[in-house]
């Protein structure tokens, strides 16, 4: 029975896109997996997968803690590479983040072959340091290809969980009627001056007849204290929601920063959208996946703004009153999302 050793660590962003592909394999194929300590991995994987655990981190600080942490990154890829012999490993799969540096060197120290998945519009500093030691990088965004001299690259688009493309039932929680449904979504760990622009405008919201859920993420004090709260019967607002699925496939409009894993679920379930790309990502790359699907017609970006103005509010008003939501919904079909997990499966039969 072959081997495979998927390398996905830290961010839902990561580990999400790996969890589907696993999923989608069958019994045919045995799956370890390697995450650091203390990550979101933690939580997800070990329901499903053996984890194993290496501590590991980026080359930050000062030049004394760069230093240390390029020698720690040193010895743990030694150590991958003592792994992958014990456990006898044929391939190996990583979608970036910090557990792939030891990854593609240890797989380059034991001429073990892997692929690299890269969702971001701008492929992350692991990727464009170490991406041309890897056998194969599967793109989830084609213009990432743009900034990989010398790798060999192909589109395969971003796997996602399988109950994006199902039909799902409204939540019970949700509330009901015929205004619009708003969802409001900045990741687990919440996009505070989202938040905070959109709670200026949830009065104006409600009074226009819109019903809405506003997913805050962990780290919005603002409802820290009382938790999940309905103010208004037309208001939900929770830190996180496991329904995600169900909310995306029946929302008219979704607000949502501009991360790699929103927004392929949203080309999935093909939701119009208002991004607010995170004005700090790195390399902006929060803004290009926003522009990738803004080229689609199913997105419409606003840029971070002091909530007290009223650009988010006039943009809202401007979809809604205009009949534009459908048009976006349709413009989402020119687009083909399937199969990502066949076209990776496909690209890890090529190189192993």
């Amino acid at each position: 029975m072959p081997r495979l050793l998927i390398a996905a660590s830290g961010t839902g962003g990561h580990i999400y896109p790996a969890l589907s592909f696993a999923d989608s394999l069958t019994n045919s194929w045995e799956i370890e997996w390697l995450g650091v300590p203390n990550r979101l991995e933690i939580e997800l994987v070990p329901r499903k997968y053996n984890l194993i655990k290496l501590k590991v981190g980026g080359l930050q600080g000062n030049i004394f803690r760069k230093l240390f942490d390029l020698c720690r990154l040193l010895f743990a890829s030694v150590r991958v590479s003592i792994l992958l012999r014990q456990k006898k490993i044929n391939v190996i799969f990583t979608t970036g983040g910090y557990i792939s540096a030891p990854s593609i060197l240890g797989a380059k120290m034991t001429g073990i072959p892997i692929l690299l998945h890269e969702s971001n519009a701008i492929p992350g500093k692991v990727t464009r340091l170490l991406g041309r030691f890897c056998d194969h990088i599967a793109l989830g965004i084609p213009s990432a290809s743009e900034y990989l001299y010398g790798c060999r690259t192909s589109f395969t688009g971003t796997p996602v969980r399988s109950e994006f493309f199902l039909d799902q039932s409204l939540p019970s929680w949700v509330p009901l009627g015929e205004g619009v449904l708003i969802v409001v979504m900045g990741g687990s760990q919440g996009a505070i001056k989202m938040n905070e622009m959109v709670r200026n405008i949830l009065p104006w919201l409600l009074e226009k007849g819109c019903r809405v859920v506003h997913l805050t993420g962990k780290n919005d004090c603002f409802y820290k204290n009382v938790g999940d709260v309905n103010p208004h019967a037309n208001l939900v607002t929770r830190q996180f929601s496991n329904e995600i699925p169900a909310l995306l496939r029946n929302a008219d409009l979704v607000i949502s920063r501009a991360g790699s894993g929103a927004i392929c679920e949203l080309m999935v379930t093909k939701t119009p959208s208002i991004l607010i790309p995170f004005p700090a990502s790195a390399d902006q790359h929060q803004e290009l996946n926003a522009a990738y699907m803004a080229r689609y017609g199913g997105a419409v970006i606003v840029n971070q703004h002091d909530p007290d103005k009223n650009i988010l509010k006039n943009t809202i008003s401007n979809l809604i009153d205009s009949n534009s939501l459908s048009e976006m919904k349709s413009n989402m079909n020119n687009y083909d999302y399937l199969d990502s997990e066949n076209k990776i499966f496909e690209i890890i039969n090529s190189i192993s």
